[in-house]
């Protein structure tokens, strides 16, 4: 049998933070990444950003995980929170120059 690899998923408590539900796995996949280094976030990042783009709701999520993310990592890893901020701004300005009308506001009153 191989190596057995223990992650445990730190808790996202955003609910609690404001009000917003998850509906994705987005903060769980991220955080099986973060064990992987940056090629396990950066290839996390490129697969959920291809596929789930498109939909404001995920795309959403995906910009508020990310920025979580930061958060999670500044103190303790610069180089992953960086590659954290870089991606969180990919994302962000994607959805700001693309999302229109509802979906932007459904996603600045999200992010907010």
């Amino acid at each position: 049998m191989g190596n057995v690899i223990n992650i445990t998923i730190p808790t996202w408590n955003i609910e609690a933070f404001n009000g917003y539900k998850p509906i994705t796995s987005f903060w769980s996949d991220f955080s099986i990444a973060d064990h992987f280094g940056e090629k396990g976030i950066k290839d996390t990042f490129q697969k959920v950003f291809e596929e789930w783009k498109g939909n404001y709701k995920y795309l959403t999520e995906l910009v508020l995980v990310l920025n979580h993310k930061i958060w999670q990592w500044y103190e303790k890893n610069e180089t992953i929170a960086r590659l954290y901020n870089n991606l969180w701004q990919e994302a962000d300005s994607y959805a700001c120059e693309n999302l229109k009308g509802e979906e932007m506001e459904y996603f600045y009153m999200t992010t907010d």
